[in-house]
């Protein structure tokens, strides 16, 4: 399975430079390397705190964090445009109504983008998966989520651009379906499992890895309460040499309450939280609070 690919700019994007394209490749050296310590940063749909969800101005703020890696979400307008869009309407993330299925290109840019707390933008449009790629060529690693049934589209955007070594996709699809759809590229984009280990299916596709003898970059672990199979799970990753990604967005992706990003938040020391998965050997962690991440994990010299 080849490398994956990232984007650069457009619109208000910074420009790209050597220092940028030196950076995207250690961080796919970081990715490729398990015996690495440095433990990679997942900001997911950017920095929707301070700027819309996945908007241009959202992934230059993590850019400038020092974020390893870009999430976002992709749906496809009536016309076939890949735009950045979580759900499938544009009712909370805009101020028009409506799925984005419905809907040409032309119209959706007829509105305008909202903040978290629900307030209009001026001029924010959503954008383009291609505009977003742009954006992050060389410059941060990107994972494109709600995208594999997009995924023979996306492959020939990405080798268009020269980033499909920088983009990642993620899945619950069997190790044979997956390499089918691999087999009609020549290149591919980095691709992981999610592993959802407390259920009988995420069990089941687990065994399947091991037992074909398949070796991932890194497994995503997920889990919604404590169970020993997350831990023999984790175990038999770290043995096998993947790295293991984990979700501290919300309770039921990491193990339950007291475990999350707002956990650590309100912990007088966001380690309380942070440490027990660095413990656990995990070293891909997507998070909503990517600046209070990367203040703890550089503090803790996981980040430098």
């Amino acid at each position: 399975m080849a490398a994956a690919a990232v984007a650069a700019a457009a619109l208000s994007c910074g420009s790209q430079d050597t220092g940028y394209e030196v950076r995207t490749d250690r961080i796919l050296a970081e990715l490729n390397d398990p015996a690495s310590d440095y433990v990679l940063v997942v900001s997911h749909r950017g920095d929707w705190r301070n700027y819309p969800e996945n908007s241009i101005p959202a992934i230059e703020s993590v850019i400038r964090m020092g974020a390893d890696m870009m999430e976002l979400d992709v749906k496809m307008t009536r016309d076939s445009v890949l735009v950045l869009c979580h759900d499938y309407t544009i009712d909370r993330t805009t101020n028009g109504k409506g799925r984005v299925s419905d809907m040409t290109y032309d119209s959706l840019m007829t509105f305008r983008l909202k903040r978290a707390h629900g307030v209009v933008t001026d001029t924010l449009r959503m954008p383009t998966l291609r505009e977003a790629l742009l954006c992050c060529k060389d410059r941060i690693l990107v994972n494109v989520d709600h995208a594999y049934p997009y995924y023979d589209m996306i492959v020939r955007l990405t080798e268009e651009l020269g980033v499909t070594d920088q983009v990642l996709m993620k899945g619950k699809s069997s190790v044979d379906e997956v390499g089918a759809d691999m087999a009609r590229h020549e290149r591919n984009l980095l691709y992981m499992p999610i592993i959802d280990i407390c259920k009988p299916s995420g069990q089941a596709l687990f065994a399947e890895y091991q037992e074909k003898g398949v070796v991932p970059m890194a497994y995503e672990v997920c889990w919604d309460t404590p169970c020993k199979e997350a831990e023999e799970c984790m175990a038999v990753i770290r043995e096998t040499g993947s790295k293991i990604w984990v979700n501290t967005l919300w309770p039921s992706l990491c193990g339950g309450p007291g475990n999350d990003d707002d956990a650590a938040f309100a912990a007088s020391d966001p380690g309380d939280v942070y440490g027990k998965y660095l413990d656990m050997g995990v070293s891909v962690i997507q998070t909503d609070r990517p600046e209070m991440l990367l203040d703890y994990l550089r503090s803790a010299g996981r980040h430098d």
